[in-house]
């Protein structure tokens, strides 16, 4: 039985993104067959780890796994979002699949802004490592930054003389 995604009646095609809406962060799979996707999850010691859980933030490593898309969800809501299908070129299917079937169980580095699971996802979509929400942090933080010292030296200035 598919899950329903609340946003959309669009079932996913294989390569399709998929992204969740866990509380305080989105997390992401690729989604391949017969309601299963591949994600990113944090590995853990002996015992069945949480797929997909806010711990694979603080470690620097991260399990792939192939799941039924409904345990990956844990009841959170999602949407296929293949965002940046205007900006690069998605691989052939057959390709994304492939390189997606390859990576399986496979341990990789995580780093939440340079290694995470939107990049990881990206990177078997279109063959490019990017996260378009760090670089958007990242513009919001450097524009920040540039306004913070302007407005500093303005009232240095203004108070100084």
């Amino acid at each position: 039985v598919m899950v329903k995604c609340c946003y959309s009646l669009t079932l996913p095609r294989p390569g399709d993104l998929i992204e969740i809406f866990r509380i305080g962060y989105e997390h992401w799979a690729i989604y391949v067959e017969d309601d299963c996707v591949v994600h990113l999850a944090a590995p853990s010691k002996g015992e069945e780890f949480e797929v997909g859980s806010i711990t694979s933030v603080f470690s620097n490593r991260a399990v792939v796994k192939y799941s039924r898309l409904e345990d990956v969800l844990h009841g959170c809501s999602w949407k296929i979002n293949n965002k940046l299908d205007g900006t690069y070129l998605p691989l052939p299917v057959d390709q994304i699949l492939q390189r997606t079937r390859k990576m399986i169980n496979k341990i990789v580095q995580y780093s939440l802004i340079e290694g995470n699971c939107e990049h990881f996802v990206n990177d078997l979509r279109y063959g490019v490592h990017v996260n378009a929400n760090v670089s958007e942090m990242l513009c919001t933080d450097l524009l920040f930054v540039c306004l913070f010292s302007f407005l500093s030296f303005f009232l240095f200035f203004f108070l100084v003389f």
